[in-house]
């Protein structure tokens, strides 16, 4: 892994299609005994999938990263395989791995084109092919122009691409990125966030992203991994999770109201109280969930309203969320509302006004625990 270490690779082999007798892509069990913490993640991709690993701070993202670039070494039961190879034993310089790191790591005293070069050159190319090699990739980032600037004169968007170029003129069978994008500011994260797709879309071996950045992972990821507490807690495509999200965090992450209960037929029990009454027919433990857009407030408790859910509740927070103001609400059930500045200021909310929420049923969506 020439990020890494300057070390040439010795294992040309796992460059190529997949080791005998196995199959392309990643297959892990990342387990991982850091004192107290434990990590024991699965994952599986196949030759073109970019999977994001999700999870508040702590959860083990940026281990489980570690350790499939060979930071960090497998505890007991642990396993990788890419391309049917086995990498749990080579040190991170033998490993057809590139990594994209938070802040780039470019070499301040090399110019962009000799940034890229390095890989190819420890991988044994001569300097004349690496700088042809690195021209190249400079040109598919459309950074030509910028060859031989040093990493000082770079603006933010421009380094990270030069780091994604180093780490893909490797070659490699296997990208990691760590945070590729929270060194930039708002605007130039919507700039590079466009183009790294187009980018990831064009990448025929498998990439694994760790973000925070829930809007990160839905438009670079073919699919989500969720960790929690250094266990899997969830995992399928951006939609699939932002429709059906089975924790506290990842509905705070996809911003919706998530409870659980018990449901018979159109009522559901809430373990946090109150029912809920929704559209879905089901029986059993479930999942009620309904966006912040979808509580309507009201100063005095309505009189007709065809909303199904009501419930009589306290302000006990307000922030200003976009365009609108998310108010944080207590009182016979907790959830967030979203209303725009001027509904706010009709009702006169502020923290202790006491409120009526209501929630269509249409507006709910239940589904199996």
């Amino acid at each position: 892994m020439t990020d890494l270490d300057e070390t040439p690779g010795a294992d040309g082999d796992t460059n190529g299609t997949a080791g005998a007798g196995g199959a392309a892509g990643l297959d892990a069990r990342l387990v991982v005994d850091r004192g107290s913490f434990h990590l024991d993640v699965a994952l599986s991709a196949a030759p073109g999938d970019v999977v994001a690993l999700l999870g508040p701070n702590g959860a083990g993202k940026t281990t489980a990263l570690r350790a499939l670039a060979g930071l960090v070494p497998l505890a007991g039961g642990g396993s990788l395989r890419l391309d049917g190879t086995v990498l749990d034993r080579r040190p991170p310089e033998h490993r057809p791995v590139g990594v994209v790191f938070q802040d780039y790591l470019l070499f301040p005293h090399l110019s962009a084109l000799d940034n890229v070069a390095f890989g190819p050159r420890c991988q044994g190319a001569g300097k004349a092919a690496a700088r042809a090699a690195a021209a190249d990739w400079l040109e598919r980032m459309g950074l030509s122009e910028h060859a031989n600037a040093k990493p000082r004169r770079l603006s933010g968007g421009q380094a990270q691409r030069v780091a994604l170029a180093r780490a893909l003129a490797t070659r490699p069978r296997l990208l990691l990125l760590d945070e590729p994008l929270a060194a930039l500011d708002a605007r130039t994260r919507l700039d590079v966030r466009a183009q790294l797709r187009r980018h990831l879309a064009e990448f025929e071996a498998v990439a694994v992203l760790v973000t925070h950045d829930p809007l990160d992972a839905m438009v670079l990821a073919d699919r989500l991994v969720v960790i929690e507490h250094g266990q899997v807690v969830q995992e399928g495509t951006p939609s699939e999770i932002a429709r059906r999200p089975r924790t506290d965090y990842i509905a705070r992450l996809v911003g919706l109201n998530l409870y659980r209960g018990a449901a018979d037929g159109h009522t559901v029990a809430l373990d946090a109280g109150p029912s809920v009454t929704s559209t879905e027919e089901l029986d059993g433990p479930v999942f009620v969930a309904f966006p912040p857009s979808a509580v309507t407030l009201y100063a005095e408790r309505p009189e007709g309203s065809s909303a199904r859910n009501l419930w009589r509740c306290e302000v006990a927070g307000m922030e200003s969320h976009g365009d609108l103001v998310r108010a944080d609400l207590t009182g016979e059930l907790a959830l967030t509302a979203d209303l725009t500045t001027v509904a706010a200021a009709e009702l006169d909310l502020h923290p202790g006004a006491a409120v009526w929420a209501t929630v269509k049923a249409a507006q709910t969506h239940a589904y199996p625990a």
